[in-house]
């Protein structure tokens, strides 16, 4: 008789229903979704690394930032004082060259009303020729100026009634030289301007002035501008050689000329534009008045 244990049993075995078959497929897909999601976390870190980098980035820009609008208004400060500085020097400078300008009319037929219609011309034909209002109030003050060389003319010359002598004329002749001496070696370009209009306002555009002879645009603007209004109040003046003339016959000298006054002594461009806007001349002129025991200008 045979042993039960050399013959196993039918139920020893597993059947089909307690042991499940996995597809292929299946085992596929979980492979590839674990190493999906492990990919994804070297992703997650790495993006939680790129952003950590961001965010101290972006930490020291804003403390950059920070820095520079510190040194921005640091610098605002510090600008400001400068240019305050800078401004009170500029001022002390004028006011030394006006007070040399008032001394040096003591000296000269020159009256303080004359003086000041010069400045008030001067800034009107700039603004009429496209001047911005910060150049031409810079005209204004510097104006005044032009003929400070005068006091270094012997008085005895200044004051003479008489015709002058060639040496005599040639002393006269001196004071655009002396005067630009005078206010030199500035930094100031206020003062570098008014340097320019001392030395140049008796140039004349076809080359006949004096010191230099220049012709044309060899003349700075400003000095042909200042020549202009000078030669204009200097015809409504009474000097030793001539009375006070009307508003109407010095602009006609001007435009016109005469035995001592050419056209062409004046920059065109300007000499039209005073053609255009003359009346304003004569307004200052009225409205800036001599003292009154002046005599009345002739017809």
């Amino acid at each position: 008789m045979k042993s039960n244990a050399s013959n196993p049993k039918r139920s020893d075995f597993p059947s089909n229903q307690d042991t499940a078959i996995v597809p292929l497929e299946t085992v596929a897909s979980e492979k590839q979704l674990e190493a999906a999601r492990s990919q994804l976390l070297v992703y997650a870190k790495d993006l939680k690394q790129l952003l950590d980098k961001e965010e101290k980035k972006t930490l020291q820009l804003k403390q950059a930032h920070a820095q520079l609008l510190t040194y921005a208004k640091d610098l605002k400060l510090a600008l400001n004082a400068e240019q305050h500085k800078n401004s009170e020097l500029e001022q002390s400078y004028t006011d030394t060259m006006l007070r040399l300008a008032r001394a040096s009319r003591y000296k000269d037929e020159e009256t303080g009303a004359h003086i000041e219609r010069l400045s008030h011309y001067a800034k009107s034909l700039a603004l009429h020729i496209g001047w911005d209002a910060k150049r031409a109030q810079g005209l204004f003050a510097i104006a005044p100026m032009h003929d400070v060389g005068k006091i270094g003319v012997p008085d005895a010359v200044l004051g003479k009634q008489g015709p002058l002598t060639d040496e005599e004329w040639e002393a006269i002749k001196q004071h655009p030289v002396l005067g630009a001496s005078l206010l030199s070696g500035s930094a100031s370009p206020l003062l570098e301007m008014a340097k320019e209009v001392a030395l140049t306002h008796h140039e004349r555009w076809d080359g006949s002035g004096y010191p230099c002879g220049l012709q044309g645009k060899q003349i700075p603007i400003a000095g042909r501008i200042v020549m202009l209004c000078d030669l204009y109040d200097a015809l409504r003046s009474r000097r030793p050689y001539k009375p006070a003339f009307s508003h109407v016959k010095a602009t006609d000298i001007m435009l016109n000329g005469n035995e001592r006054t050419k056209p062409t002594h004046f920059d065109p461009s300007l000499l039209e534009v005073f053609r255009e806007m003359h009346h304003q001349f004569d307004e200052i002129y009225s409205t800036v008045k001599e003292t009154k025991d002046s005599p009345k200008p002739s017809p």
